[in-house]
């Protein structure tokens, strides 16, 4: 069969291969350059939801379903509601999104959008190439999206934990909620040995999406998620309510190096390369991040296995693992302790990987001496 070239070929068009492609087309330089992206599904649908901190105006902000300017953390010893001020926290649902980002790639005369499913990416010298229900194709710039995890479970050096979780999109009879107000992180739940919470973002007084939420090796069995938002929304005297939506998610994280598979002609994106925030599960924003530097490093035309994402930051996150993985019933109070020794916005810029050096100290010494101890031991063990 013979082989179409491209000059970019984008493999997967779920969030970081839309990033991708959007990026190119607003940037003049690549107005010459031949793209194709594929992807075998309709985008076109709420499958997803994503969430993320950043100070306004935002590239998405025409596009959110809703922001908070307030924030509330919980545990069974601390309660700390605070502003988030210079931040907001922002939701935004996919199918926007999709139709956004899609009608540019339909007015676009440079890019290509192939229905079509990837049955196999293999390097060919200098080109990648992509065999596809709909032909073959290569190119000397391929981005792939589309996550394997089979070398990252086959592996026991880097600690694997899921964030799953269940949500429900609940309208209640009477207000209920705080509109203006996300409730970040609430570990008042029986923890079941685990590290378990729940996640509450009001969109009226009436109307919320509750999410019941782990960090964990191990996925529950669905009624057991659905058992925990009952519970939860009972100890808050809700008790009269619809769901109109339900959503479930499973996202892994781990500090293993994906960057390890990519070679001159190939970079995997996304999930796929490692770029979910390994300690929080936090995707869409990092992606975001990576794909405006990915741009700029495009244009130097440098093989795309110089393109670097790792900083000390990732160390961190795999120390943390590493403790929340040997202690996961402590995770309530690891993030306890650092809500209640931290300021809560000291901790998102922390999260968004912006502190300085001695700002992480201040955050590594709010731990009890035992939990100190905990990540010293791991990091002794990823040292020596």
């Amino acid at each position: 069969m013979e082989k179409q070239v491209f000059d970019y070929i984008i493999c997967g068009g779920g969030a970081s291969g839309l990033l991708l492609a959007n990026a190119l087309l607003e940037d003049p330089h690549f107005k010459a350059k031949k793209i194709l992206l594929i992807e075998k599904e309709d985008k076109n649908s709420n499958d997803r939801t994503w969430c993320f901190w950043e100070k306004s105006p935002g590239n998405f902000d025409g596009l959110l379903k809703k922001t908070w300017a307030s924030a509330t953390f919980k545990s069974e010893e601390l309660h700390i509601d605070f502003k988030l001020e210079p931040y907001q926290y922002k939701m935004l649902r996919s199918k926007l999104f999709y139709t956004k980002i899609h009608l540019k790639i339909e007015a676009a005369q440079h890019l290509t959008l192939l229905k079509a499913e990837v049955l196999e990416i293999k390097e060919d010298g200098a080109f990648t190439q992509i065999s596809t229900s709909k032909g073959i194709f290569e190119s000397q710039k391929v981005f792939n999206s589309i996550f394997n995890p089979n070398a990252l479970y086959a592996q026991k050096k880097y600690p694997v934990l899921k964030q799953h979780f269940v949500g429900w999109f609940i309208k209640t009879k009477t207000p209920q909620f705080d509109p203006e107000k996300v409730f970040f992180m609430d570990f008042d739940i029986p923890q079941e040995q685990q590290t378990r919470f729940l996640y509450v973002l009001p969109f009226d007084e009436k109307h919320a999406l509750v999410e019941y939420t782990l960090f964990s090796e191990e996925l529950l069995e669905k009624e057991e998620y659905e058992t925990g938002i009952t519970d939860y929304l009972k100890t808050k005297g809700i008790t009269n309510f619809k769901i109109e939506e339900k959503e479930q998610g499973n996202i892994p994280m781990s500090c293993f190096p994906f960057e390890q598979f990519n070679t001159p002609s190939l970079l995997n994106i996304g999930t796929a390369g490692g770029w979910t925030k390994a300690s929080t599960g936090f995707t869409f924003m990092n992606t975001h991040r990576n794909v405006d530097r990915l741009v700029s490093f495009l244009k130097s035309e440098k093989p795309l296995n110089q393109f670097q994402t790792k900083n000390r930051f990732r160390f961190y996150d795999l120390l943390f693992l590493d403790v929340l993985l040997k202690y996961n019933d402590q995770g309530s109070n690891l993030f306890h302790r650092m809500f209640a020794k931290n300021k809560p916005l000291t901790i998102f810029r922390f999260l968004d990987e912006k502190t300085s050096f001695m700002e992480e100290l201040k955050i590594l010494s709010s731990f009890s001496f035992n939990q100190i101890r905990w990540f010293l031991s791991a990091l002794v063990k990823r040292v020596f």
